[in-house]
């Protein structure tokens, strides 16, 4: 709502006659927004080790901030609890693969984790980079500091290579090029990734898209649309990082998707990113996006570990059915 209201100057500029005042402060109390209902499916099977982890921390997380969350209509109740029962159930009692004898301890925390570069960055708008930009020393997986427990995967997840999706329409809105151009830069430094463009297609695909399908052969997973739903959330499992590099964008059902798939998200400043991600989670210029990428191609783990504060069951239809509803059968306002 507040990406629409603030600009409404703006528009009104572009208008050569009759101008009305104070348009944002009549339409401001008559305002609501209820965001598009998405039906986030359980994605559980297709999650890769690490992926398994960051799910049953996040329920354990998301249980614990909405601990009394339910809907006054009792099947929307019954849906909730058929839905909490399931995944319960199909939680596996051991995500983390057996530790072998020579599995070796690790710092819980080691240098540059996110949880202590996150109590030292400021918003992207007052700096230039966050304070993982930096260079990072290499992370030792057999460290001999630090509060120690056991880790298994802590190699597999610096050893293989990021892996980024770009989930959108392949059209110029979405701005493509300044995608690709980031990803040949990190190609250019000889950093490793591998990425996944997803979208649909239409008439008119940008020639952008053949070019950097060329130049980024070797670093390709994923090119083009995919028809099969379940295709589509598997390919977003797959991948650690989603990227937003779009100008025009009233909502973004696929970043929220792929966060829901326990993807990081990367996103404009601007649009209406600012009111669904926190600033962690946005850029406001290529070169912030190119040094985001950029640090993660060198720490993998960093993203791997990373839980998005981003609360998905918000935009699902289980929390906004009664919403609509409640909307939908209100009779009229006088002002309206």
């Amino acid at each position: 709502m507040e990406s629409f209201l603030t600009t409404i100057g703006t528009f009104m500029k572009l208008i050569p006659d009759y101008r009305p005042k104070d348009l944002e402060k009549i339409i401001r109390p008559k305002c609501q927004v209820l965001y598009f209902p998405i039906n986030f499916p359980d994605v559980k099977r297709f999650f890769t080790d690490d992926k398994h982890s960051y799910f049953s921390e996040k329920t354990v997380v998301e249980e614990a901030r909405n601990p009394e969350r339910c809907l006054s209509e009792n099947e929307d109740s019954t849906l909730v609890k058929r839905l909490t029962k399931n995944s319960n159930s199909d939680q596996e009692p051991g995500s983390c693969k057996k530790i072998s004898a020579t599995c070796q301890e690790v710092p819980l925390n080691p240098p540059g984790t996110p949880q202590e570069l996150n109590r030292k960055e400021e918003s992207e708008s007052t700096v230039p980079y966050h304070e993982e930009d930096k260079e990072q020393p290499t992370f030792d997986p057999c460290g001999k500091t630090g509060g120690m427990v056991k880790k298994c995967d802590e190699l597999t997840n610096q050893q293989r290579p990021l892996r980024i999706v770009w989930p959108h329409r392949w059209e110029h809105d979405k701005d493509p090029e300044a995608f690709f151009k980031t990803l040949l830069k990190l190609k250019e430094k000889g950093l490793n990734f591998q990425v996944s463009v997803l979208g649909e297609t239409f008439s008119d695909v940008p020639d952008i898209f053949t070019e950097a399908r060329k130049d980024l052969d070797a670093c390709v997973s994923h090119w083009g649309y995919i028809s099969s739903k379940e295709e589509y959330f598997k390919a977003l499992c797959e991948a650690d990082v989603v990227v937003s590099t779009a100008k025009h964008e009233f909502f973004g059902v696929a970043m929220l998707e792929a966060v829901h798939c326990g993807c990081y998200p990367l996103c404009p400043n601007a649009l209406v990113y600012p009111e669904i991600f926190a600033a962690e989670y946005l850029y406001s210029t290529p070169e912030q996006l190119f040094k985001r990428l950029q640090n993660f191609c060198k720490r993998p783990d960093l993203v791997r570990k990373h839980h998005a504060k981003v609360d998905t069951d918000q935009f699902s239809w289980a929390a906004l059915c009664r919403e609509f509803r409640s909307l939908l059968a209100a009779e009229a306002r006088e002002d309206l």
